[in-house]
């Protein structure tokens, strides 16, 4: 039976490819469709993915939380025929008026079959962080896709121009930055009483980061800026959630410094909400980013925020005011702002609550998906 069948309007199918359990775009992706209700849209999501990924049941847990329509292809090879035509029939069985693709291989599979099915083709671009040698390559294609869609949405003022150097017209390219649900991301109560925390002795300052364990995250440099700064005698202890292909060598960094009970490696962590309870001060020490959900979801959460100033940040940022910014790549430079901040209780408290106030104001989810709907009439 065609999920779509009983719901008015026109279906847009969110498309993405993906290993293991996602990423920051997977937060907007499956909150969408449930904000779209009632303007016209029908959203559902479809998934690129290996055969057999047993990363990809936290995504299908996700995915039904939100009560987001999921459809799942097998995706053995880079370049499939097979992917291709079962997309096709994806998009014929379930009316597909727009393919909304969120990264290179769904933006080049909905260009290839666009001639094909007739739908719409909008992309949003999260962001060109990890770097690999494959990256090339993936840029090529972006360079080719991207000025042949029809709306293009950009998540940060970086993505935004390098659209723009792509080729795409001003007329078809869209600023539109991640967002947050701020009733799911509301504090209940302190940092210190966070159940999460038992275990972690009373006065000392939790500093939390989320993200992939790769290096443009920067992790390194945190847990030496941490370790130098316990090694000063302030009683500080850092939490990293995340998985990713540098884990062991991070985890080896942490035993090395001395300070392997204060250093922690989480892993994978499905309660994002009950995690940042946890944190006294959150840090960004990316060397390359957009605008990271999970500096949103910090300052919604009122955790204050320390972030480098790479990519998306370095326009978003509000150094002094709603966070602390840094230089990117510097692990002194870590460990200057979290001093400053771990010294001064009165910083982190109007940090905490001028970045609060600043995403009601300026990044409420509902307002991002009125957004989006503007940008889908935009096709008409």
């Amino acid at each position: 039976m065609n999920v779509m069948s009983t719901v008015d309007g026109i279906a847009v199918l969110h498309t993405r490819i993906v290993t293991g359990s996602g990423g920051g775009p997977e937060k907007t992706i499956f909150n969408s469709p449930r904000y779209m209700r009632g303007t016209g849209y029908r959203e559902l999501a479809c998934y690129l993915r290996p055969p057999d990924d047993p990363g990809f049941e936290v995504l299908r847990q996700r995915a039904a939380a939100k009560d987001c329509p999921l459809i799942e292809v097998d995706d053995a090879s880079a370049f499939s025929l097979e992917s291709l035509r079962r997309l096709a029939a994806i998009c014929r069985e379930h009316d597909i008026g727009i393919w909304h693709g969120h990264d290179y291989k769904t933006n080049l599979f909905g260009v290839l079959l666009k001639p094909f099915v007739g739908f719409k083709l909008v992309t949003t671009v999260h962001g060109w962080v990890k770097h690999t040698t494959k990256t090339p390559l993936y840029y090529a294609i972006d360079r080719w896709t991207l000025p042949r869609h029809e709306q293009v949405i950009a998540v940060s003022t970086d993505l935004y121009e390098r659209c723009r150097a792509c080729g795409v017209p001003d007329d078809r390219l869209h600023l539109i930055e991640n967002a947050i649900d701020t009733e799911d991301f509301r504090r209940t109560g302190p940092a210190g009483l966070a159940a999460g925390r038992s275990g972690t002795p009373g006065g000392r300052l939790l500093i939390g980061a989320v993200g992939r364990l790769s290096p443009e995250k920067g992790f390194g440099l945190l847990i030496q800026a941490v370790a130098s700064l316990i090694d000063e005698g302030l009683d500080l202890e850092l939490w990293i959630a995340g998985e990713g292909e540098g884990r062991e060598e991070l985890e080896r960094q942490a035993v090395a410094t001395g300070h392997g009970d204060r250093i922690r490696l989480l892993g994978f962590q499905p309660d994002t909400v009950a995690l940042f309870e946890c944190f006294d001060l959150f840090c960004l020490s990316s060397l390359r980013e957009g605008l990271p959900n999970v500096v949103l979801e910090a300052m919604a959460m009122e955790v204050p925020v320390l972030a480098t100033r790479c990519g998306g940040i370095e326009s978003f940022g509000r150094d002094g005011t709603d966070m602390l910014t840094v230089p990117p790549g510097s692990a002194d430079a870590l460990a200057g702002g979290l001093r400053r901040l771990a010294s001064d209780r009165g910083l982190r408290e109007r940090l905490a609550v001028a970045a609060r106030a600043r995403i009601e104001a300026e990044f409420s989810f509902r307002r991002r998906m009125e957004r989006m709907a503007e940008v889908y009439e935009r096709l008409w």
